[in-house]
């Protein structure tokens, strides 16, 4: 699973996200978004800047609330923290140079140290946080007071932040959601249709591997989930707080929770389609439930 998540976050993600960006918002819905902005002193058509708010997105695969995706899906908790370790450390050396390569490649230079910044904050500290506090538990709690106990005291945290973190980012934004509502409909297109295909892909994957679905489920969803937190950080940095590309990784955001709920439901209703190892879920599917007893 975690090699899975490996090649599919960072050799197929960032790219179906450029091109499917670029057929959309560069293409297809270009006669609909008019006008142009001006960032770091150039005017840039809204187009481009939209496009690089998703590319933002796109290279951004989730590692914090895809513990509550993998919680809800009945998910193996301790195999998806693996999982958002090895794709943090991964993103602190690949999200810069792979954002700022994908970003000038859409007529946006932009310099690699300030993407650098936002990712070292974002992911490098609550990684280190993560990894001492993980090294502290095993080792002075055992591994089934982390599994049993420490990752259902840490889920309702999680759900917490991301409401906290969405109601901050709306009240923030809501002006431009309310003023750009066609713009709003035609970015999240884009967004709806990457999120799917990659589920999809990391799906399939995982049950042609014959994985678990406790690991296949938390697997396929960090791929489609997206770290909106970096995305949105790095797009005001680089762009400005009304910038276009900050407006398409909000939009990122306001989609990203029902299409992730619905991802989550369909994980449950197709379950059976994999071998089932309920006893490494932290939340039981109570359809297992009977086994255990």
């Amino acid at each position: 699973p975690v090699i899975l998540t490996l090649v599919v976050n960072w050799l197929i993600k960032p790219f179906t996200m450029v091109v499917i960006a670029q057929f959309f918002l560069g293409w297809l819905f270009r006669p609909l978004i008019t006008g142009t902005e001006i960032i770091r002193g150039s005017e840039v058509a809204l187009t481009n800047s939209y496009i690089a708010g998703t590319i933002l997105l796109g290279i951004a695969p989730c590692t914090a609330m895809v513990l509550m995706w993998g919680y809800l899906s009945y998910g193996n908790q301790g195999h998806t923290l693996v999982m958002v370790a090895v794709n943090s450390l991964a993103m602190l050396f690949l999200y810069a140079p792979l954002g700022r390569w994908l970003l000038a490649a859409n007529d946006l230079t932009v310099p690699w140290k300030t993407i650098f910044l936002s990712v070292l904050i974002y992911v490098g500290l609550p990684l280190v946080a993560g990894m001492y506090s993980r090294y502290w538990i095993l080792k002075n709690k055992g591994r089934e007071w982390f599994e049993r106990r420490f990752l259902q005291y840490l889920t309702p945290v999680a759900i917490i932040a991301l409401l906290i973190t969405l109601v901050l980012l709306f009240a923030f934004k809501g002006e431009l959601i309310v003023n750009n509502p066609l713009h709003i409909l035609l970015i999240a297109v884009p967004l709806f249709i990457q999120t799917n295909f990659i589920f999809l892909i990391s799906y399939v994957a995982a049950l042609k591997l014959n994985i678990s679905y406790e690991d296949a489920a938390p697997a396929a969803l960090i791929g489609a989930s997206n770290h909106f937190e970096v995305a949105i950080a790095t797009a005001v940095i680089l762009f400005g707080l009304n910038s276009g590309a900050a407006l398409a990784t909000v939009v990122g955001v306001l989609i990203e929770v029902p299409v992730m709920l619905m991802l989550v439901e369909f994980c449950k209703r197709t379950a059976t389609w994999f071998p089932r190892e309920p006893e490494k879920a932290t939340l039981r599917d109570p359809r297992c439930i009977s086994a255990f007893k």
